[in-house]
């Protein structure tokens, strides 16, 4: 007979999802009432207002999509591009690239302007970009890019795109309670994140925020939505807490529960507690990885604190390594993608991981994996 299944224990500090805190799953362990119960919609209220603290924003469209972030990117680029419209598309590691296959299935032109991996958004090609398009409608960039932990510089791109009259859209997944993430100040139009990452929420949830000047593209549009799940004019209708709301789809309860938990923790702690947190970690384990002889991918100025990308020693098998932290001490750290494949370890300090002693846990365990001289496989 099949047991219940028991999940194992681990430290996870890879690149999400992140350790999720005792409260945060007793919240989401609790009764399962109706989606469109008063209590359930009260708290989805103060869900919006949490997230408005954490996007630092008062755009009034903000919501968390009952969905990963991937749905979430799918939603900014298909609720404002129209066939025929051209969006020009920043990429500098694996996610700029799947907002660049998005905007082609809308049937959009996709103009690219590629930055090599592990750097930050070449401001001189974006800016090239949009004087060679200047009819683009939008500006797509990742401000926290996972895959190579590389940040970029969010407040000079929206303020490029809108300079030009462009809508801009943000992807700081890994950015959101980690690093600044400033919507209103910055000018961005469209922005979404990941519970997973540095809220510390399990995943499943995507916050999104829209400004009211995206909104109106939204309303002004002369075709259909591609994406009957993802068209905000539906969404909205059961999100906008304007007297009854009319039913969309069966929200995840229990998953809002988890994230309203979440989030109230994040007010608690306070955002600039919480970036701080995140560096102090990420200044411990720098020095450590220092004293293991272990590179960094990102230079120093544009890496993020809550993503660590580090280079494979030489002669050290990757796959290995990753499988005897997981399976001897119970660490999983992440591997490279794409062109990085093999050759970086992602190491993540997000949210609850972010602590001193998960730090000295992983580097005191490197050290004795390291120690072993593993040899990369023939």
């Amino acid at each position: 007979m099949t047991q219940p299944f028991k999940a194992p224990k681990r430290l996870l500090m890879g690149p999400g999802p992140s350790n999720v805190a005792p409260e945060v799953l007793a919240a989401s362990a609790q009764a399962t009432i109706g989606h469109l119960d008063p209590a359930f919609t009260a708290m989805m209220e103060e869900v919006k207002d949490l997230l408005r603290y954490a996007f630092q924003t008062k755009n009034q469209v903000t919501f968390p999509i009952s969905a990963p972030a991937s749905l979430a990117m799918e939603a900014g680029l298909v609720n404002v591009l129209e066939h025929g419209d051209t969006a020009i598309i920043a990429q500098n590691g694996v996610f700029g690239g799947r907002m660049a296959d998005i905007v082609t299935r809308c049937g959009a032109n996709l103009v690219l302007v590629e930055t090599d991996w592990g750097k930050p958004v070449d401001l001189d090609k974006v800016a090239q970009a949009i004087k060679a398009h200047p009819g683009a409608k939008l500006l797509g960039f990742v401000h926290a890019e996972t895959s190579t932990g590389a940040v970029s510089d969010a407040a000079a791109l929206a303020r490029m795109a809108a300079d030009a009259g462009m809508l801009s859209l943000m992807d700081t997944v890994t950015g959101l309670g980690g690093v600044p993430v400033l919507v209103d100040d910055w000018g961005v139009d469209i922005t979404y994140s990941g519970t997973q990452k540095c809220l510390s929420v399990p995943p499943g949830l995507a916050p999104f925020t829209v400004s009211e000047r995206a909104i109106q593209v939204v309303k002004a549009r002369k075709t259909k939505v591609q994406s009957w799940f993802s068209d905000l004019n539906l969404q909205l209708g059961y999100w906008s807490g304007q007297g009854g709301r009319s039913y969309h789809h069966t929200a995840p309860v229990n998953a809002l529960y988890g994230l309203h938990e979440g989030l109230r923790r994040l007010r608690e702690e306070g955002l600039e507690a919480s970036w701080a947190r995140h560096a102090e970690a990420h200044r411990r384990l720098a020095n450590g990885l220092q004293g293991l002889e272990l590179d960094f991918v990102v230079d120093a100025p544009h890496r993020l604190p809550q993503l660590n990308s580090v280079w494979v020693p030489a002669g050290v098998d990757d796959a290995a390594t990753r499988a005897t932290l997981l399976n001897d001490y119970g660490i999983e750290i992440g591997a490279g993608l794409g062109p990085f494949a093999g050759k970086v370890w992602r190491i993540g300090l997000m949210g609850e991981t972010a602590k001193d002693d998960n730090v000295d846990r992983l580097l005191d365990a490197l050290a004795k994996v390291l120690g072993r001289g593993l040899k990369a496989a023939e």
